[in-house]
């Protein structure tokens, strides 16, 4: 019997000691803290969500202003004041290469940036629409005048000319044919054809002798006329 009873005894939890009871109160002041500081915090969130409805409302109603910069804020900021320019109908952008630097610019619909616009800022550059119109204009002047030159070069190496028209009116249409079928242009070889290439006679030259195989032409066409006469 006094065994069970001093078991029994053992196995009831002992009373907590001093340093158990500092523990627990200590505890208790932690939690205390940190639902304060979650209180905080979202009362924080609340009144800087109230300060950005505010200056997003009079930017709005400002018909001055195309866009708003603002310093560099964190990013529990930066996202309210994102989904607020969203509820409002504005457009919203982050900037900076590191944390610290980032900030929010909001540009009304009608004053949407160009994509010239976003990628100065992403470079850390002021935008200047003057200054970015006379680029535009210099690159299309360069487009111009290299599409004009590509143009110029292609007719130069190959260019169209006529021979048959040339000079028929100096030797016939028949001769001037035959002519311009020495000179037309070899597709394997370029405006050059590869007989030409080795004929050294000038074309004068080429036009006379063909004019003699006319007149020989003719002069047997004649005699064979005269035979069968």
């Amino acid at each position: 019997m006094a065994d069970l009873l001093g078991s029994i005894l053992n196995s009831m939890e002992k009373p907590p000691t001093v340093g158990d009871k500092e523990s627990r109160r200590k505890a208790r002041e932690q939690t205390a803290r940190l639902k304060k500081m979650e209180e905080d915090e979202k009362r924080k969130k609340v009144e800087f969500r109230k300060k950005m409805e505010k200056e997003v409302s009079d930017f709005i109603q400002d018909s001055l202003q195309q866009k708003r910069k603002y310093n560099p804020m964190g990013k529990i900021e930066r996202s309210i004041l994102h989904d607020v320019s969203e509820v409002a109908g504005l457009t919203s952008f982050s900037f900076g290469e590191d944390e610290e630097s980032r900030y929010v610019m909001l540009f009304k619909k009608e004053f949407a940036p160009s994509d010239e616009e976003l990628e100065a800022y992403r470079k850390g550059e002021e935008w200047d629409p003057k200054l970015a119109e006379q680029r535009r204009k210099l690159k299309e002047q360069a487009a111009l005048e290299e599409t004009a030159s590509s143009q110029t070069k292609k007719t130069e190496t190959c260019p169209n000319s006529n021979y048959r028209d040339k000079y028929s009116h100096l030797i016939g249409t028949s001769a001037a044919k035959d002519a311009a079928h020495t000179l037309e242009a070899n597709m394997t070889y370029g405006c050059v054809p590869t007989a030409n290439k080795r004929d050294t006679r000038s074309i004068e030259e080429a036009l006379n002798e063909i004019r003699a195989k006319k007149r020989q032409k003719q002069e047997d066409d004649s005699g064979a006329h005269g035979s069968s006469s």
